[in-house]
């Protein structure tokens, strides 16, 4: 397992990536359209992957521990606390990535 960490913000067509060091500076941005999103994830060797519990999340946590991944999602009410003064997409991505550290998770829903 790869030691960066990729704090992913998921949306409905567009999806912003920011992939973290282990020593928390941000190495790497990106911005996705769902297919490059699964292009992306072909082609990255199995790393830390953190996100925001949302309906969509539990799906792709699904499809990134089928790859062999670790996934990450932190509740919705925690990810208030990454963000810093401003509530742009960028922000929430450098405070996923772990200039923090991280509190409580869930670990997914399982397909029923």
């Amino acid at each position: 397992m790869s030691t960066v960490t990729i704090a992913v913000d998921l949306a409905k067509n567009v999806f912003e990536l920011a992939v973290a060091t282990q020593a928390g500076r941000i190495a790497e941005r990106n911005r996705l359209s769902r297919p490059q999103f699964e292009q992306f994830w072909a082609l990255r060797a199995p790393c830390r992957v953190v996100m925001e519990a949302c309906a969509t999340a539990h799906f792709w946590a699904r499809y990134l521990r089928a790859r062999g991944f670790d996934v990450i999602l932190l509740p919705p009410h925690y990810v208030k606390a990454y963000r810093r003064r401003s509530k742009d997409r960028s922000s929430r991505l450098r405070g996923y990535s772990g200039s923090k550290p991280l509190r409580r998770h869930q670990s997914g829903r399982d397909q029923e």
